[in-house]
């Protein structure tokens, strides 16, 4: 039996001469593992190889089986064409720091449309997102993603105008005024930084961030430590060097 389903590509291998192993979070099934024979060896346009890239949205038809670890594709199509993303350096490095997040923090083969939504829509608008706010768009998507696994962080008002005063404690995922019993919390400058884009609800709001290249370091290398704490086995984001270069 074949289903229609919506997915994202976001890991492939090559398998033996001709085949490739293919990682994608689909809307019906979540994460999947799917074995695709032969498809290294098609060369003509529009081969299965060249839509089975990394961040490619696609529409397939899939054949799913619980009880397999590896499951096949029957057929797929672009369901959304890139403009800029796949040949623009800057983007593209973006989109792969994206997906090597997403890949990290799916763990379960478990449906879940919000999210898969979520990440659909972040792709598309990085595609064409102004250089600003495709700059910021890490910082977005990382602050944003954990809301669909439970641990997101709270936002909260400012109480104290001073931002010396205010605290990002990391382990307990909230705005604090007092300093944490330990080490994992940023503060002052970052920690505001954090509050305001956490209110940022359309990634179109980025252009309005004017952060230099060390902030944006600082923030993200925050929130890497944020999913950490959050996360087992959640490890070393190995696209973070990739990104840093490219947004300088």
């Amino acid at each position: 039996m074949t289903h229609q389903t919506k997915g994202i590509v976001l890991k492939t291998v090559k398998y033996g001469e001709t085949s490739l192993v293919v990682t994608v979070f689909t809307r019906m099934f979540g994460i999947q593992t799917y074995l695709v024979n032969g498809v290294r060896k098609q060369q003509q346009k529009g081969s299965k190889a060249i839509m089975l890239q990394p961040s490619a949205l696609l529409d397939m038809e899939v054949y799913h089986n619980e009880m397999k670890s590896l499951q096949r594709i029957k057929e797929c199509e672009w369901s959304y064409l890139y403009e800029h993303l796949l040949s623009d350096v800057v983007k593209n490095s973006i989109a792969t720091f994206l997906l090597e997040l997403l890949h990290k923090t799916l763990k379960q083969p478990e449906p879940n449309d919000a999210l898969f939504d979520f990440c659909e829509d972040a792709f598309q608008y990085l595609d064409t997102a102004s250089a600003g706010a495709a700059a910021n768009f890490a910082l977005y998507f990382s602050l944003h993603l954990p809301q669909f696994f439970g641990f997101n962080i709270q936002h909260t008002e400012v109480i104290s105008a001073d931002e010396a005063e205010i605290y990002l404690d990391l382990m307990e995922g909230n705005f604090v005024y007092q300093k944490p019993q330990h080490h994992h919390f940023i503060q002052g400058e970052i920690a505001m930084l954090t509050m305001e884009l956490l209110k940022a609800m359309h990634p179109s709001e980025l252009e309005e961030f004017r952060l230099n290249k060390d902030i944006r370091r600082n923030l993200l290398t925050a929130y890497q430590q944020y999913y950490s704490l959050h996360i087992q086995d959640f490890g070393q984001m190995k696209t973070w060097k990739v990104l840093q270069e490219v947004l300088g």
